[in-house]
């Protein structure tokens, strides 16, 4: 089955929900269109297979991050580096997101564990926002889901905008030197709002 999913994830990222084919999932898995939907029911079910495939693997990772070891300030500049370069490295990610929130979030609305796969990743931001309060060195009055919003936007937008940010201002956004650029003001931006 990740051998489906895999090719699914590759073709709903591309086309989006409504323009995704099983037969290609199909020719391409080297399955059939009947054992897919035997599996998942249906191409929506596929579809919502996919984007909860999608948020596992991400806080999958996100979990080895390891940054209970780190100084706050440290462990913060790790989770957002990280957040820039799992976005760009896995931009079908990004396109999901991008087509579910064309659906109005209508399929991860019938999730039954989108909510708990991202647990996670917010108590991770509280306890290392409450360890840098502890310490003096993150000012008070932020919220772990509001600061996880704003990684989030900051590193979604590099991705999502790149082609029509870049073909506006005249940038290649994929260019190495502007992507490291563009990590570094991240990081630095996060931290400055978080700094006391």
């Amino acid at each position: 089955m990740a051998g489906i999913l895999e090719v699914a994830m590759a073709e709903f990222a591309e086309k989006g929900l409504d323009g995704a084919r099983i037969d290609a999932i199909a020719a391409t898995t080297r399955t059939s269109k009947r054992m897919i939907y035997y599996y998942y029911g249906s191409k929506e079910r596929l579809y919502l297979a996919v984007l909860e495939e999608s948020y596992r693997r991400m806080r999958a990772i996100e979990a080895d991050l390891r940054l209970e070891d780190l100084a706050p300030e440290d462990a913060l500049r790790r989770l957002v580096g990280f957040t820039f370069d799992h976005h760009y490295g896995n931009q079908a990610y990004i396109r999901l997101v991008m087509s579910e929130n064309m659906q109005r979030g209508s399929y991860l609305a019938q999730s039954a564990t989108i909510q708990q796969l991202n647990v996670p990743a917010i108590e991770a931001i509280r306890k290392l926002y409450e360890r840098g309060l502890q310490q003096g060195v993150f000012r008070a009055g932020l919220e772990p889901v509001d600061l996880h919003a704003s990684i989030s936007a900051l590193t979604f937008f590099n991705v999502s905008n790149q082609h029509t940010f870049g073909l506006i201002f005249k940038r290649d956004m994929r260019a190495i030197q502007a992507q490291l650029a563009r990590r570094d003001s991240i990081i630095d931006m996060v931290l400055r709002f978080v700094r006391k």
